[in-house]
């Protein structure tokens, strides 16, 4: 209980007024917590942004924006990051064996990057939605001019105690975003049947994309067939136009050809082992021959020594 209660303190409760709405004619109030972005990898700009935590599901950079200047003044607010639509934008539709050479590309001229990234941006269907909407809860992070916004920006805050002083949500915002209800879901239907050009020309983009990337990965297979890792090993690769094999097939593949040389080795054991079985007979069945040979010689002494008869 202490340790939530803790976690609670460290946020500043910033209560925004949201107007009524066609579905709901009431005015109510909705709580923001912001709070210095602290975290476990620290960037450049931590110190100046702030973490926002239960954003409105309606959110937009503008509203943020607007919210800002009323508490601080215009110039203070950079930009905001949106966590769900910052998980939504690293969804490409580029191939996934590119996501697994990533590591392996080599460093490009910047004017060959970016004519790459134009072409995977152009490779992707255009949007269905006219405008993004946020799960309850959503998170974001603000950044600001410097410092100092930052904490002008805490100190507005902590001042907002009567509800006429709690800034609208979406005041100043007017016409600049598209709007929600029936016409959001007219103009979703709208694009989510693009003209046959539209797709022609994003499917076009995609394959020259796919073919630069499946030839990236075919050379970078021919290296690694006979360039060992850290550990002194060759990676193993898959044949024809396919790329590396994961860590875990080529561990499967190594130990199948283990069993394979195992089982190699113990056949030309057991090949031999039958050979020297067979010698070793035919050595035993030449032994015994001799000795009856020897032995019949050994009796035809004996006789003939009987036979003789010593001169008196």
């Amino acid at each position: 209980m202490t340790e939530s209660k803790s976690l609670v303190e460290d946020f500043s409760p910033l209560q925004i007024l949201i107007p009524p709405l066609p579905s709901f004619s009431a005015k109510t109030t909705h709580y923001l917590y912001i709070r210095r972005n602290t975290p476990r990898i620290p960037t450049p700009d931590d110190s100046r942004s702030l973490f926002i935590a239960n954003i409105p599901t309606d959110s937009t950079e503008l509203h943020f924006r607007a919210l800002f200047s009323r508490l601080v003044g215009a110039g203070k607010f950079e930009s905001i990051a949106f966590t769900q639509g910052k998980k939504q934008s690293e969804s490409t539709h580029e191939p996934a064996q590119a996501l697994r050479l990533a590591a392996h590309k080599k460093r490009k001229r910047a004017d060959e990057e970016s004519r790459y990234e134009r072409d995977e941006a152009a490779a992707e269907l255009p949007p269905t939605w006219s405008r993004q909407l946020y799960h309850s809860g959503s998170c974001a992070i603000a950044l600001f001019a410097d410092e100092k916004s930052v904490d002008l920006v805490l100190k507005a805050t902590k001042k907002l105690k009567k509800p006429k002083d709690f800034p609208v949500w979406g005041d100043g915002v007017g016409d600049k975003v598209p709007p929600l209800g029936s016409q959001w879901l007219k103009a979703h239907n709208t694009m989510t049947y693009p003209g046959n050009d539209i797709v022609q020309a994003t499917m076009d983009i995609y394959f020259t994309v796919f073919n630069r990337k499946e030839k990236e990965a075919e050379q970078l297979a021919k290296r690694l067939r006979n360039e060992p890792d850290e550990d002194g090993f060759v990676t193993v690769t898959r044949g024809g136009r396919a790329a590396p094999a994961r860590r875990d097939e080529a561990e499967e593949a190594k130990q199948k050809m283990l069993e394979k040389q195992q089982k190699k080795k113990d056949d030309m054991t057991d090949f031999y082992r039958f050979q020297m079985r067979e010698k070793r007979k035919a050595e035993q069945i030449e032994t015994l021959k001799k000795f009856e040979e020897d032995k019949k010689r050994v009796q035809a002494m004996k006789e003939k020594r009987g036979k003789f008869r010593p001169e008196t």
